[in-house]
């Protein structure tokens, strides 16, 4: 894998597994300096970090304030640009949608770190299928540091 600049987390609203993610990976050290952003796709105006993924993300200490989420854009991507997305039909929409995606740097996270399963979306749900997403994106977020960190300079 090359090395990054720039590497962004996308789901539908952007306001609940792109900015856990982006989160997540913020707690880590990686061996670059990389720009560490949440988009969504379908992001009318901007709103503040999902309530429920806030109160996991407070719970488990990691920081997220003042977020709101933020449409993806041509402008967000290029050759330099990683593009992490949470399934498979949002990977096929940013290749379909964004004339800038370069195809092979845009992955589903778990795809990418060799998970089988997709990021399951907890929208809706209860205060534990949020903590359920959290724990899953940590377990995925570790695996994606270490192939970041393992492939540096390659």
């Amino acid at each position: 894998m090359k090395t990054y600049r720039r590497i962004i987390f996308v789901a539908g609203s952007g306001t609940c597994r792109a900015p856990m993610a982006a989160a997540i990976l913020k707690e880590y050290t990686l061996k670059h300096p990389v720009e560490i952003l949440a988009r969504g796709l379908v992001v009318l105006f901007q709103e503040p970090l999902n309530q429920k993924a806030e109160a996991v993300m407070i719970s488990n200490g990691v920081s997220v304030e003042d977020y709101a989420s933020t449409q993806l854009s041509e402008g967000d991507m290029d050759e330099n640009t990683l593009v992490l997305t949470m399934e498979q039909s949002q990977r096929q929409k940013v290749l379909d949608t964004y004339t800038n995606a370069v195809e092979e740097n845009v992955f589903v996270l778990t795809e990418l770190v060799g998970d089988e399963l997709e990021i399951m979306n907890p929208y809706g749900g209860t205060l534990q299928s949020y903590g359920l997403c959290y724990e899953t994106l940590r377990q995925t977020i570790k695996k994606l540091v270490k192939l970041l960190n393992d492939n540096e300079g390659e």
